[in-house]
């Protein structure tokens, strides 16, 4: 694919990618806010958090909540040690995969599975608190410059199809036995982004086969609580695309994904009681999401593809040890 529109200034972007044998950014990822498609799909995000938030307030004051006030709920929460665990894992899981592109869903996946809850319970919990994580820290890479417009379309449609089928499945597959075959995958594509990180290419090729990988993180990502960054992310930057704009695209895809398999969990899974853990996650995520966009505009592309490359290859291993033993 012939990449048009480069923006060929001498920034240190671009001074940066030349070193790392990556070809000058786009324009329309420079200035997003020039580009139609990333201001609608913006606004779009932003519409649709105002919404959800206004509509969880209207239910907290207004609806039937057993007899307890808005303010008694509020109040009870805030006095919870369950809550502030959780939004200390919402931060933090939320710092991790906004500036690399991975580890929400596993880390708060194993976060509530640790507290009590479900497979079942603990993928729909992690997805509905993701999608309010997810909107806001898509929304600070894409107004950072942060997102690679055609990449994020092309990820976009594929991703939301495996994600619903995910959801709709995972009463009837069992997503355990899968894990070990994907750690290894994962591992392989750890250890090779680490050899790409420290390699200089002279030339790189625009990444193939992203709508099937998308299909396949999607779907991971629902039936198992998380995956869409590490299988998506990883094999991205493996194949030579670059760390920051991969990031940042793969983040914003996220969110109509997240959305798409929230409400199929939603309508399969009914009523959760694990709502005060979803509080503490999006809570914490909320404020993690900008200060993590902006580590990655921040952190060279070199850096970003060492610590994803760690990343992906320790907790690999550790899950395949996990499986073995």
């Amino acid at each position: 694919m012939k990449i048009r529109d480069l923006d060929l200034s001498q920034s240190p972007l671009n001074t940066e990618h030349e070193a790392l044998g990556l070809p000058p950014v786009e324009d329309y990822v420079s200035h997003p806010d020039n580009h139609p498609v990333l201001r609608a799909a913006m606004w779009a995000a932003v519409l649709i958090l105002i919404s959800l938030l206004s509509f969880l307030a209207w239910r907290l004051f207004f609806g039937d909540n057993g007899g307890h006030s808005g303010l008694e709920i509020i109040e009870s929460a805030l006095s919870s040690p369950t809550f502030w665990s959780a939004v200390a894992v919402g931060f933090l899981a939320q710092v991790v995969d906004g500036a690399l592109g991975m580890a929400y869903g596993i880390t708060a996946t194993t976060f509530l599975l640790s507290a009590g809850a479900s497979p079942a319970a603990a993928s729909a919990s992690v997805h509905i608190a993701e999608v309010f994580t997810t909107g806001l820290s898509g929304i600070s890479h894409a107004k950072l410059g942060n997102v690679n417009k055609s990449l994020f379309l092309r990820l976009l449609l594929p991703g939301i199809i495996g994600a619903v089928l995910g959801a709709v499945l995972i009463t009837q597959f069992d997503g355990e036995v899968m894990k070990p075959f994907i750690s290894a995958y994962l591992l392989l594509m750890g250890l090779y982004i680490l050899r790409k990180a420290y390699k200089h290419v002279a030339q790189r090729k625009e990444p193939k086969h992203v709508a099937k990988l998308a299909l396949f993180g999607g779907f991971v990502d629902a039936a198992g609580g998380g995956g869409w960054g590490p299988v998506v992310t990883s094999s991205l930057l493996g194949s030579g695309s670059d760390p920051r704009t991969t990031i940042g695209s793969v983040n914003f895809a996220e969110f109509f994904l997240t959305l798409s398999s929230a409400a199929s969990f939603i309508l399969l899974a009914g009523e959760l009681n694990t709502w005060l853990m979803v509080a503490g996650l999006v809570f914490g995520g909320l404020f993690a999401a900008p200060l993590a966009a902006f580590l990655c505009k921040k952190l060279p592309a070199r850096t970003l593809m060492t610590i994803v490359g760690c990343l992906i290859t320790l907790i690999s291993a550790f899950n395949i040890y996990m499986a073995l033993r």
